[in-house]
């Protein structure tokens, strides 16, 4: 199976403080309008059947719900899954949670959803490529795939781990480890293997001064990749 035991682990202590705005997840939280409306504009999601690969606490996938998407929710970590559960219950969203990895489901639902998203996973799985070929699996003819991760160079080494774990403290330490980030080229080079077109990157920045994150041209640290399947 496609999965770190010790990132399982690693998230699984933090789950109890996935929805807690100002806590370790905070990040989440302020980028999250970020990338939904990124998701909105391109493939809007009213009406749509989307799965939320690496879902955690459900931050984007009740997000995408509020915006009339029908949506499932698939993680390998037990506590994070269950605080999104019982977090749909107290806030009323309309979203379907099971425990499955994207190979699992892709092998049981291949090409059934308009909408694929898979946000800040694969850094964390031993194997990118094979989430990434999950991913087009899981998605229909002519539907979306979105993707965001880290780029892997010197910047993004000072500021996702230095800067954002030891230095802003936006993230607990150990959160991420360089060698597993992914230059933009080679996640497009998994995307177009697995018969995707990639539409569009876009870089993700975050200004210490003002605190807010915001979209732009530099992908040189957090990027977003948006990619349609081929018919």
């Amino acid at each position: 199976m496609n999965v770190d035991p010790a990132e399982l682990q690693k998230f699984s202590e933090l789950a109890h403080r996935w929805w807690d705005p100002a806590g370790s997840f905070r990040p989440l939280h302020e980028i999250n309008p970020l990338r939904l409306d990124w998701i909105d504009q391109r493939a809007p999601l009213a009406g749509k059947r989307v799965v939320d690969v690496g879902c955690g606490g459900g931050i984007l996938s009740e997000a995408m719900s509020a915006r009339g998407a029908d949506v499932l929710g698939i993680d390998l970590a037990d506590k994070p899954l269950r605080v999104a559960q019982l977090h749909a219950l107290e806030s009323g969203a309309r979203v379907r949670y099971r425990p499955s990895s994207a190979e699992d489901l892709a092998r049981e639902e291949a090409g059934s959803y308009d909408v694929v998203t898979c946000m800040e996973l694969l850094e964390h799985v031993p194997d990118p490529e094979s989430t990434v070929t999950a991913c087009a699996a899981l998605a229909r003819p002519q539907g979306w795939v979105f993707f965001s991760t880290i780029n892997r160079n010197a910047r993004a080494f000072l500021l996702a781990i230095v800067g954002a774990e030891y230095v802003l403290r936006l993230l607990p330490r150990g959160t991420h480890e360089y060698a597993r980030f992914i230059r933009p080229s080679e996640l497009a080079n998994a995307a177009r293997g697995a018969q995707l077109e990639v539409e569009e990157v876009r870089g993700m920045s975050y200004s210490p001064l003002t605190r807010e994150y915001q979209l732009g041209v530099d992908a040189r640290v957090n990027y977003l990749m948006a990619c349609r399947k081929n018919p």
